[in-house]
This record gives C-alpha cells, sequence and structure tokens, in this order.
C-alpha cells in the first residue's frame, strides 16, 4: 500500500470532490440564476450594475436586445448593457439589510 499512485489519487480525489462543491458548482447556481433573472428584465424592476449604480428599468425591448434604458436620476436615462448588471429587484421588493 505505499503505491505512489495510490497516495496520490487518495489526496487528489477529495480535494477535487470539496473544491466542485463548495467553489464551481455554487458559481454555476448563481450564474444560472442571473441569466435567467436578466432574461425576465420588465419594465420597473430595479437594477444593480456591476459598476454599483442602481436603477429603475424605464424601457427593456426584447430578450435578444443587449441592452437596456434604465432612470438612474430624476429625468437621467442611461443605456446599460444586461451583461453588466449583477442584479435584479423586482418592483416590490425591498432592499436587503445587512
Amino acid at each position: 500500500m505505499n503505491d505512489p499512485m495510490f497516495q496520490t489519487l487518495t489526496l487528489a480525489l477529495p480535494m477535487i470532490a470539496i473544491f466542485y462543491f463548495l467553489l464551481w458548482r455554487p458559481q454555476q447556481q448563481r450564474t444560472k440564476a442571473l441569466k435567467a433573472m436578466i432574461e425576465n428584465l420588465r419594465r420597473g424592476d430595479t437594477v444593480v450594475t456591476s459598476g454599483g449604480i442602481l436603477g429603475k428599468i424605464v424601457k427593456a425591448s426584447n430578450s435578444e436586445d443587449p441592452e437596456i434604458l434604465v432612470e438612474i436620476a430624476d429625468n437621467v436615462q442611461v443605456r446599460v448593457l444586461k451583461a453588466t448588471l449583477s442584479d435584479v429587484r423586482a418592483k416590490s421588493q425591498p432592499a436587503e439589510k445587512e
């Protein structure tokens, strides 16, 4: 039982399993959830960009259009790429308190 290959496998396989269940799988689930939220954008939803800008969606075109129109202040609207969104909140969803 002093086979170096066996010892390597007994260390490597549990490490790979730990990385999978603690890092890779949760990240895949978060990515999938964010993608689903972005595909279901509605006018009036509050969004957070990756730069930290909060705004309300004024115009969300079809799902194929990579841009949305977001109001970040009164009478201030910006076009934002959907790929830069980091969070989507529904109209009635309150801000999370930490």
